[in-house]
């Protein structure tokens, strides 16, 4: 046997002794990484140990649309003690969840507008605050008119799963005191661009009225505390009503849809034979904004960062969110980011720093 084949037969027989060694502890060894990833994340409140300061979950950056890489629109936001959540887009609670954010310490939810893709989580928000939380009161939740019939319609869909629930894990826990939805309606005054809507201790938010007809009331949100703060947009068209309102703010939450994008969507179910998706893509930029747009918008404001968070339509390859960017950097003189399930931005009192980062990746 030739010297080369015995160098062969020993490293052969070093993969067998390693590979039966490895399948003698795969259990063992799966069972600690496992207990590892419990230990860390069940039933924990990572959020607890952020300093002091605004600090905004990016849990739904995407569009109505199928997209495996991003949930519906929803950001969430840990001021101090105080955590809130501004839309529920589908699949956002999920993400929320795998940030750490605390869902059942959530004390109120604030919906920008009533388009479904905006508070289609809404039911699972609702159990998962409500269970987590141990809620003796109702979630608290505020929009625009109409959002009392939503509240009661998703409450009463959901009101045989609570009974289920009650009987499974206790009054103690699942109280029925505490299920579903208390509902107020927002009411911008004729006239007035915006109204405090949250006054708790050096927390404030203020909803903005914004542009998105046929919805005649489409809000966007200011939220500052101790001197740092952000806004968000909601679903609006180019609207300097927006900026005005989100004035020197740290960081602007914009939506957009790239019209060529959208276009070209629209052609391509015309070819297809598909009249109502390209009829759908032919109405939906009329109530948008474009990237560049919303890029003036912050500009206007004179915010020190952008970051596009309710994204149309979806991006498949990373090369596809240059196009959607082309032209921003020249209407905005700021950071520019486009947003992503999984970002927090953190911004501390007291200071000017922002740390942006995926909590998820």
């Amino acid at each position: 046997m030739s010297r080369r084949a015995r160098i062969a037969l020993v490293i052969l027989g070093f993969a067998a002794i390693g590979l039966a060694a490895f399948k003698l502890f795969e259990r063992p060894i799966a069972l600690y990484l496992v207990q590892r990833a419990i230990d860390a994340n069940v039933g924990t409140d990572p959020s607890k140990d952020l300093p002091d300061g605004l600090h905004v979950y990016v849990c739904g950056s995407g569009s109505p649309m199928a997209d495996a890489e991003r949930a519906g629109a929803c950001l969430a936001v840990a001021a101090g003690d105080t955590r809130l959540i501004f839309d529920t887009g589908s699949g956002s609670m999920r993400v929320l969840g795998r940030m750490g954010f605390p869902v059942g310490k959530t004390e109120q939810l604030f919906l920008t507008h009533l388009h479904s893709d905006h508070f289609d989580g809404l039911g699972e928000l609702m159990v998962q605050s409500w269970v987590q939380g141990a809620r003796h009161k109702p979630l608290p939740v505020s929009g625009p008119p109409g959002t009392i019939a939503l509240a009661e319609g998703f409450t009463k869909a959901y009101a045989l799963d609570a009974t289920y629930r009650t009987a499974h894990h206790g009054p103690e826990i699942a109280d029925p005191a505490g299920a579903g939805l208390a509902a107020e309606e927002i009411v911008i005054p004729p006239g007035a661009d915006s109204v405090v809507v949250l006054n708790k201790g050096d927390l404030t938010v203020t909803a903005i009225r914004v542009s998105h007809d046929p919805v005649k009331d489409a809000y966007g949100y200011r939220i500052d505390y101790k001197g740092r703060s952000v806004a968000i947009s909601g679903d609006t068209a180019y609207d300097e009503r927006f900026a005005r309102a989100a004035k020197g703010v740290d960081v602007i939450f914009h939506e957009a849809l790239d019209r060529e994008l959208v276009r070209r969507m629209q052609a391509a179910a015309k070819r297809n034979g598909s009249a109502p998706i390209a009829k759908v893509m032919s109405d939906i930029p009329g109530y948008h904004a474009s990237p560049v747009e919303a890029a003036k918008v912050a500009q206007m404001a004179g915010a020190r960062m952008l970051v596009y968070y309710h994204t149309i339509p979806p991006m498949p390859y990373s090369m596809v969110e240059g196009l959607f960017l082309e032209g921003t950097d020249e209407a905005f003189g700021g950071e520019i980011r486009m947003g992503h399930d999984g970002d927090r931005i953190s911004l501390p009192a007291g200071g000017t720093a922002m740390d942006y980062e995926n909590v998820l990746f």
